[in-house]
């Protein structure tokens, strides 16, 4: 996933009183790092207290939606052979809920069970396989995928598969889901503005200390060292981008993505470097993302225009790179490289 930087702002002046500074943590979390600044925090409220609620919501999601973990809950439905029903928390029954919706009304671009076709291509735990799944492999991992498969119920809360084969994965909601509570957690604690950023899903709340939007710089899609591309101003919003570089591997003169396409379980191959979605959520831009990443630029756009959605196509062509966007996203531009 393309990193999404915040910049740096620096505290204000009113007058001949200073400002509380910018508060601001940082660390590692879900196999990435996350960095918060907070301005204009209330009294009572310093760094430390930011980093509670933060590590409670980050230990959370990873007990309950880690794949990593063999005793998180996602871990033990993917274990069970059972197609009964299986009971998980609330945030966990939320995500998948929301998942199979946006696979729904995507036709399948962005599909959860697709676990296995990713790691087969050499993107999963095990890392780049030394023989390619040829078709017969592809054949019987595509009978396993399928988020018709899946079923999600809120109330209770619980999973069921329809076929035991079916894997979870939920590495690219899960993430946009945390900022998520995150952000609930801190307005809870009285904050009104702040910026999140959990590996590139950023929520951008209220105004920084600067009492201007928040600032973000989205990378250039290239493998060099990170630097921005075009700098968009949130207010109350997020954003986040999905790409293809830094996230593949060569052989035989050939470039596999770790972006799987459900409908043919081979890697994608267009020219679009990354795509940039500003949305109401950050678990809504996490997911349609990925969408945006496997259409394509002409028929994502086409998707997104359709559903007014705010996003940025960057396109690599020989040497270059080259932009196109939807109406609703060039009000959030303050910048462009």
């Amino acid at each position: 996933m393309l990193a999404i930087l915040a910049l740096a702002l620096a505290p204000v002046m009113s007058g001949c009183e200073r400002k509380p500074p910018e508060l601001a943590l940082s660390g590692p979390a879900q196999g990435t790092t996350y960095s918060i600044k907070v301005a204009s925090a209330p009294d009572g409220i310093d760094a430390h207290a930011l980093r509670v609620a933060t590590d409670q919501i980050l230990d959370s999601i990873d007990r309950s939606m880690s794949g990593y973990r063999d005793d998180s809950e996602i871990s033990r439905f993917n274990a069970s052979t059972s197609t009964d029903w299986f009971e998980v928390s609330g945030d966990l029954a939320k995500v998948v809920d929301f998942a199979l919706q946006v696979s729904r009304e995507s036709g399948g671009m962005f599909d959860i069970t697709v676990g296995p076709l990713v790691a087969a291509w050499g993107f999963g735990k095990a890392g780049e396989p030394i023989d390619l799944p040829d078709e017969a492999q592809l054949a019987e991992l595509r009978s396993q995928v399928g988020y018709q498969k899946l079923e999600a119920r809120l109330s209770p809360p619980a999973l069921r598969k329809s076929d035991a084969r079916v894997r979870v994965d939920l590495n690219g909601i899960a993430p946009g889901y945390t900022v998520d509570l995150i952000a609930e957690r801190f307005r809870s604690m009285h904050l009104n503005d702040f910026m999140i950023d959990l590996g590139g899903e950023v929520r951008a709340q209220g105004r920084n200390a600067r009492g201007e939007p928040w600032r973000i710089a989205v990378e250039r899609p290239i493998d060099a060292e990170p630097e921005p591309y075009a700098i968009v101003a949130l207010a109350d919003a997020s954003v986040t981008t999905s790409g293809e570089y830094r996230h593949y591997y060569d052989r035989d003169g050939h470039r596999y993505s770790h972006t799987i396409d459900p409908r043919t379980g081979r890697p994608v191959e267009h020219t679009l470097a990354s795509v940039v979605v500003i949305g109401p959520t950050t678990m809504h831009v996490d997911a349609w993302a990925k969408v945006f990443n496997v259409l394509g630029t002409a028929a994502g756009r086409k998707v997104a225009l359709e559903r007014a959605m705010p996003v940025m196509f960057i396109e690599a062509r020989g040497t270059g790179l080259y932009s196109v966007t939807t109406p609703q996203f060039d009000p959030y531009v303050s910048d462009r490289k």
